[in-house]
């Protein structure tokens, strides 16, 4: 009889998100990067809302989380500048060659 008096009066645990409050960065940073280096071209041009809903089933801690770090996720999701973009210089061009020779009959 105690026993029951004692479970009916302990106050209930409630669950606490540990993911709220931080940065999207702060969450790709605690529970992405150990398997992946960066968050370029993770998103692959999905949508945000797909994405955070494939982030909550699988990832995040609350739909919250999963919406910001979505979020993020899409807006670092360009692609990489080409070389020759970086460099300024112009794709290279052949030089042009000179006519062929007309054949006489």
């Amino acid at each position: 009889m105690a026993a029951a008096a004692i479970v009916l009066t302990t106050p209930l645990a409630s669950a606490q998100n540990l993911d709220a409050g931080k940065s999207p960065e702060k969450l790709f940073a605690d529970g992405c990067t150990a398997c992946h280096r960066s968050p370029r071209g993770l998103a692959k041009g999905r949508y945000t809302l797909t994405l955070s809903w494939f982030l909550q089933d699988h990832y995040s801690a609350s739909s919250d989380s999963a919406k910001a770090l979505a979020a993020y996720l899409v807006s670092v999701d360009t692609p990489p500048a080409s070389a020759s973009a970086k460099s300024g210089a112009k794709p290279a061009r052949s030089k042009p060659r000179p006519p062929k020779p007309v054949q006489s009959q």
